[in-house]
């Protein structure tokens, strides 16, 4: 099988961010009061952008602690976020073993290479440069460029439109449950790596069509189709 465009998710996939994550949330908390959160924790609840994290770990703690609902607004936890994000993020990130050689072995070959992720899209950019990932994606979709986001089937959808490609030979890499169901969702196919940000499940149970060790094994994967399908004769290619 030929692939001609292959997206990856960021967070857990290409880039392992948590520790920035982690900390920025932290430092949020502090201002008002609230105890450190461990850093597996908020790991567990990456994947769906920063605010619903924040909202989803701020709903956590006010049925841990009730009294925290009336002291502790949480508007002003998140505006506070989005200001220690802006600090850190970039910070404290670093690119998976292998990342940067396998995504310039299969641009170099022509596969057209997009990052979609559910973190903002100034974040995620931000991301990129900070481990000099950018330059090797054509586009980039953050959860707020588009009026949907993933698993929407308009997400990965748009991708494949936005690069001129076919469903059927578009692949999408990620670490999640999310971006399992984006890749189905969007008929494309569902690929992912087994370490990340899966809440702690086994990716496995995700369904994917196919677990690659790592990103090294995706390019080798993509790039041994082409070169199968290049020296095949004409009549098999067609």
């Amino acid at each position: 099988m030929v692939y001609d465009i292959v997206s990856f998710d960021l967070d857990g996939t290409l880039v392992d961010t948590a520790a920035e994550i982690a900390e920025a949330v932290n430092l949020a908390l502090g201002v008002h009061g609230v105890a450190r959160r461990p850093t597996a924790e908020i790991t567990h609840l990456i994947g769906d952008g920063s605010r619903q994290l924040m909202l989803k770990l701020l709903a956590r703690l006010y049925l841990e602690q009730p009294a925290l609902a009336e002291a502790v607004r949480a508007e002003a936890v998140l505006e506070r976020f989005e200001h220690e994000l802006n600090a850190t993020i970039g910070s404290m990130c670093a690119p998976y073993a292998g990342t940067h050689e396998a995504l310039a072995r299969m641009r170099e070959a022509g596969v057209r290479l997009a990052c979609v992720t559910n973190k903002e899209l100034r974040h995620a950019r931000r991301v990129l440069q900070a481990t000099r990932l950018d330059g090797l994606f054509e586009l980039v979709v953050g959860g707020d460029s588009l009026p949907h986001r993933k698993p929407h089937a308009s997400v990965l959808g748009h991708v494949v439109a936005r690069l001129d490609g076919d469903s059927r030979r578009a692949a999408h890499v990620g670490d999640s449950s999310t971006d399992m169901d984006a890749a189905r969702n969007a008929g494309v196919a569902a690929w992912a790596v087994p370490y990340g940000y899966n809440a702690g499940v086994p990716i496995a149970d995700s369904r994917p069509q196919r677990i690659f060790p790592g990103l090294v094994q995706v390019a080798d994967f993509v790039l041994a189709g082409r070169l199968a399908a290049a020296a095949a004769p004409s009549s098999v290619r067609k």
